[in-house]
C-alpha cells in the first residue's frame, strides 16, 4: 500500500490553528507540533464508522482499544503493562500539569533540562510549584545532560523531574545508560520521575526507544510516563493520551489531583487511538521515511546555503530541528523570518535567552519544506541590506 505525503493540503481558511496564526499573510507556518499530513486511511475510515453511527455521548474506552495499545508497546518496546496501571487524558499537557499537583506542593520545586517543550515550565508555575532548569551541554556535537548541575540543583524542596524521551526540541534519543542513571538520581534524592514519551513512534535513526519505566521495578513504582498517538497520527486535536502508572499509590494520587477538573476524553478519540496503534503502522512506517527523507534535506540545505546557522547534534528523533541561529546576530528573528514568509518558533518558548534557538517543524510535505527554506536563504541574504 502507497501513501500519500507529497500533496501539500489547504489548510488556510479552515479551523486550523497551525494556519490562522498568519491568515492573510504570505508566511508558511512551520511552528507548532502539527503535521501537514492527513492522517492514515484506517483511522480516518475508523472515525467516519464511527461518525455514521449518530451517537456521541460519554465515553469509555473498550477493551479492543485498550488492547491495541498495550499491545502497541509490548511490540515495539517489549514493555508488558498491566491496563490498570492507564489513566486516560484528553491531554498530555494537562498531564504534565497534574503531576505537578499530585506529587508535589505549592512551593516545591520541579527539576527539568532545558531547552524543553514550553508546557514542562509552565505547567509547575501554573499551580503556584516552582520549574527549576538544568541547561543541557552541547558536547562534541551531542546534548548531553550536565550531571554536576542537576546534583547542585537538588534541594529539600525538589519533588519531580520531568523528562522529555525522545527530547522536544533537541531531538535528542536517550540511551539506557543515561536512563539509567537518571533513574538512580531519582531514586537517590526519592524524587517522582515524570516521562513525556509522547515522540517515542518517530525516532529517526536505527535506535530504540527505551521507556523509562521499563527499566526495573524500582524505576517502574515512581514513574509517570505521558503517551499519546496525537504527533505520530496527526491526530492531536482528538485530544487523546494517557498516563501510564504502575504504583498504585502514585495512581491515585494523580487520579485524586484530576478530580473535578479533568475533562472526558474526547469520544471520537478512542476510535482514532484504537485505529492508530492496531491499523496504522505500515502508514507510520510510510511516515518515518518521510521525515527521515526532509531531515536529510534540511541538514544538507543548512550546511550549504545558510550561513550563520547551525544544527548542532543529530536529529534522532521527531519532526522538529533546532536551529542556531546566534551568529546572524537578530534582535528578533522570528520577526524576521515571518517578514520573508516562515514562521518558526522563538527558542525562548524553551527556557533559553531570546536570538539563539529557533525551531522548525518539517512535518510537511516536501514541497512545502523546500519552499520554506529557499524563503530562509532570502532571509539570511537580507541581514545587513537596507
Amino acid at each position: 500500500m502507497t501513501f500519500d505525503f507529497d500533496h501539500v493540503p489547504q489548510r488556510l481558511g479552515t479551523d486550523s490553528q497551525k494556519w490562522q496564526k498568519y491568515a492573510g499573510r504570505d508566511i508558511l507556518p512551520l511552528w507548532v507540533a502539527d503535521m501537514d499530513f492527513k492522517s492514515s486511511p484506517a483511522i480516518v475510515a475508523a472515525l467516519q464508522q464511527r461518525v455514521a453511527e449518530g451517537i456521541y455521548g460519554y465515553a469509555r474506552p473498550v477493551a479492543s482499544t485498550v488492547e491495541a495499545f498495550v499491545g502497541a508497546l509490548t511490540q515495539r518496546y517489549g514493555w508488558t503493562i498491566d491496563p490498570t496501571w492507564i489513566v486516560w487524558l484528553p491531554g498530555l499537557v494537562a498531564g504534565l500539569n497534574l503531576t505537578a499537583q499530585a506529587y508535589a506542593e505549592p512551593g516545591d520545586e520541579v527539576l527539568t533540562l532545558t531547552p524543553v517543550y514550553p508546557p514542562f515550565i509552565s505547567g509547575p508555575k501554573n499551580s503556584g510549584r516552582i520549574s527549576t532548569q538544568v541547561p543541557l551541554r552541547l558536547v562534541a556535537h551531542r546534548w548531553e545532560i550536565d550531571w554536576g548541575a542537576l546534583e547542585r540543583a537538588v534541594t529539600p524542596r525538589t519533588k519531580l523531574f520531568f523528562l522529555c524521551n525522545p527530547h522536544n526540541p533537541i531531538a535528542r534519543v536517550w540511551r539506557r545508560a543515561e536512563l539509567e542513571r537518571l533513574g538512580e538520581f531519582c531514586l537517590r534524592h526519592n524524587l517522582v520521575l515524570c516521562s513525556d514519551e509522547i515522540h517515542c513512534d518517530l525516532i529517526l535513526d536505527d535506535l530504540p526507544h527505551l521507556p523509562t519505566a521499563s527499566l526495573g521495578d524500582a524505576m517502574a513504582q515512581r514513574t509517570i510516563t505521558l503517551m499519546a498517538p496525537s504527533k505520530t497520527y496527526n491526530v492531536p486535536g482528538l485530544c487523546t493520551s494517557m498516563a501510564i502508572i504502575p504504583d498504585a499509590i502514585l495512581r491515585a494520587k494523580f487520579i485524586r489531583a484530576s478530580a473535578g477538573i479533568m475533562a472526558e476524553v474526547n469520544v471520537l478519540g478512542f476510535t482514532a487511538c484504537e485505529a492508530a496503534y492496531r491499523d496504522s503502522e505500515p502508514w507510520r512506517q510510510a511516515l518515518l521515511q518521510t521525515l527521515r527523507s526532509n531531515r536529510d534535506l534540511i541538514l544538507d540545505f543548512v550546511a550549504r546555503e545558510l550561513p550563520g546557522i547551525t544544527i548542532e547534534a543529530p536529529i534522532e528523533a521527531t519532526y522538529l530541528a533546532w536551529l542556531n541561529v546566534a551568529a546572524l546576530k537578530l534582535a528578533d528573528p522570528i520577526a524576521h523570518f515571518e517578514q520573508h514568509g516562515v514562521g518558526l518558533s522563538e527558542g525562548s518558548f524553551f527556557g533559553e535567552p531570546r536570538g539563539i534557538h529557533v525551531r522548525l517543524n518539517f512535518g510537511c510535505p516536501p514541497a512545502t519544506l523546500r519552499e520554506a527554506l529557499q524563503r530562509m536563504k532570502r532571509a539570511v541574504a537580507a541581514i545587513g541590506t537596507p
